[in-house]
């Protein structure tokens, strides 16, 4: 049975998923924006290696633990921080980021160690995640794509939400290129699939594409 975990983290709630393969449990980490001993105490709960460290963008929300997990994971997995390119901007000015929201005492961010690509798979044990690169959010913003134990599960970020979109007001943002990102990279989805957003309550492919208000299929 899958291993996983979806849970809100840091001062904007940001949903960190940890997701475990149960043949060889390594993990894949989504999203560290908080409260790294939460995600430590799952790791453990389930005695499990971090094998990837994975962004959907690189807003301050959704990075900000990133160094943490990285470095308790220590010799329990390898933990490759990745991101996409397009996010270099907002990752190399996290301390920026955290400035302008008043937080203070934040440590530099480690280096990206892989670049995703949209297409390819992150294999985690028996597991794999699929990188689609949805760009509209942030230039770098990409949601990942399970498929396990007859499952469709799609980690959509701040792409797509229930009932809405990620915001497109933000340096990088454009309403034009989120609208074709959920479109071409999204929809497509069996409409069963599991959405797990960035923020909030989960939904459906088919749902969304037949009621979203700013993205219709």
């Amino acid at each position: 049975m899958l291993l996983f975990e979806t849970f809100p983290v840091g001062a904007l709630q940001c949903n960190c998923s940890v997701i475990g393969c149960p043949d060889t449990k390594e993990a894949i980490v989504v999203d560290p924006g908080g409260d790294p001993q939460k995600v430590a105490d799952v790791l453990a709960h389930y005695d499990l290696s971090v094998r990837w460290i994975i962004h959907t963008h690189a807003h301050l929300d959704h990075i900000a633990s990133t160094r943490d997990v990285k470095e308790s994971a220590g010799d329990r997995g390898k933990a490759t921080i990745a991101l996409h390119k397009g996010d270099t901007f907002l990752y190399d000015g996290f301390q920026m980021q955290a400035k302008m929201f008043g937080w203070d005492g934040v440590r530099p961010v480690l280096p990206v160690e892989h670049w995703l690509e949209h297409g390819e798979s992150l294999a985690f044990g028996r597991l794999a995640a699929k990188v689609l690169h949805t760009p509209g959010h942030t230039p770098g913003s990409c949601c990942f794509h399970l498929e396990v134990d007859n499952r469709s599960i799609l980690l959509s970020g701040d792409t797509l939400f229930a009932g809405s979109i990620g915001r497109t007001d933000l340096p990088g943002g454009d309403f034009q290129t989120i609208q074709t990102s959920i479109r071409s990279h999204l929809y497509g989805l069996d409409g069963d699939t599991v959405v797990i957003p960035g923020h909030g309550r989960t939904t459906k492919i088919g749902d969304e594409a037949k009621k979203n208000p700013f993205v219709r299929a």
